[in-house]
């Protein structure tokens, strides 16, 4: 169960009603599940957030299953059973290989990857292990990536970590209607 009530326009501080307002417009009810139902209560921080998300998710120069893939990588090495249930399909249905995310999910030896793959996975599960990515790791995944393309993957580790956190620490509801099964932790 949620750690905090839904947002109201009068719950949130008076100078970001407007900024509420026109979260409401979009979303057409408080939200009542995920990150938007933690972040809606302090609305221009959650703007903000939605804005990064957006650029992130609609103008990266990496491809979808490399997006997908690092969200995966991101929820599992942070247990967020909301991350992995709302992204867990979309990276099998943008390229991410089924044996790749069960075995993400039951941390399991991974099956071989495809070079771009295997720069993400090590690129991110050295990070969120260690709070280092190697010469190496950084290396391979330049290479595989690019200049913008690694900067970018930092972007979103660093994007979902925070919803991680966001969901895992208030204790966000799964919706209802989820498809994925629990991670095990």
């Amino acid at each position: 169960m949620a750690r905090l009530p839904l947002a109201s326009r009068d719950s949130v501080p008076e100078n970001q009603r407007a900024a509420f307002d026109e979260l409401l417009k979009g979303y057409g009810a408080v939200p009542r599940f995920g990150p938007s139902s933690i972040m809606v209560h302090v609305p221009k921080a959650h703007q903000i957030m939605n804005a990064l998300n957006l650029y992130l998710r609609n103008e990266s120069t990496l491809p979808k299953k490399i997006q997908e893939l690092a969200m995966l990588v991101t929820a599992r090495e942070n247990d967020c059973q909301y991350v992995w249930n709302a992204h867990a399909a979309s990276a099998r249905a943008s390229g991410v290989p089924d044996a790749l995310v069960d075995a993400l999910r039951d941390r399991k030896e991974l099956p071989r990857l495809a070079d771009d793959e295997s720069a993400v996975v090590r690129f991110a599960q050295e990070f969120f292990r260690t709070r280092r990515v190697s010469r190496g790791g950084f290396q391979l995944a330049l290479e595989q990536l690019g200049q913008q393309g690694v900067i970018e993957l930092g972007l979103i580790l660093g994007n979902y970590a925070s919803i991680a956190l966001l969901v895992n620490s208030f204790d966000a509801d799964l919706p209802p209607d989820r498809k994925e099964a629990i991670l095990p932790v």
